[in-house]
């Protein structure tokens, strides 16, 4: 395996990696996503496999443009979707309590009268 600077490769460079070489560029794009895969917090990790898996099995069994589109349709999904970020995040604004609703107690420390 060659040893290669991910963070030197841009999408031009891929582009003509996979004009010019499918199976390098194949190679290149799995080295790249285990390595960020790998530098995430292991509580992440897992799930982030999984996705991955998702994500490859689309790209296996569909041609390049249908497999874009049901990716897209996946992160739409995760965004916008009756589970998605963002219905949770009205769920949490709407449906609940604020996180802290006991007023704070303010104490005053010796040297913090406020000066005009």
């Amino acid at each position: 395996m060659k040893d290669v600077n991910f963070s030197k490769l841009d999408f031009d460079s891929m582009t003509a990696i996979a004009k010019d070489d499918p199976v390098e560029f194949e190679r290149l794009r799995r080295s790249c996503i285990d390595e960020f895969i790998e530098n995430t917090p292991p509580e992440r990790r897992q799930r982030l496999r999984r996705l991955q898996w998702r994500i490859d099995q689309e790209r296996r069994n569909c041609s390049p443009l249908s497999a874009c589109l049901k990716i897209s349709k996946m992160m739409w999904d995760q965004l916008l979707g009756e589970d998605g970020l963002l219905g949770q995040q009205a769920r949490l604004l709407l449906d609940g309590k604020p996180p802290n609703t006991t007023p704070a107690k303010v104490l005053n420390f010796p040297g913090s009268e406020r000066r005009s």
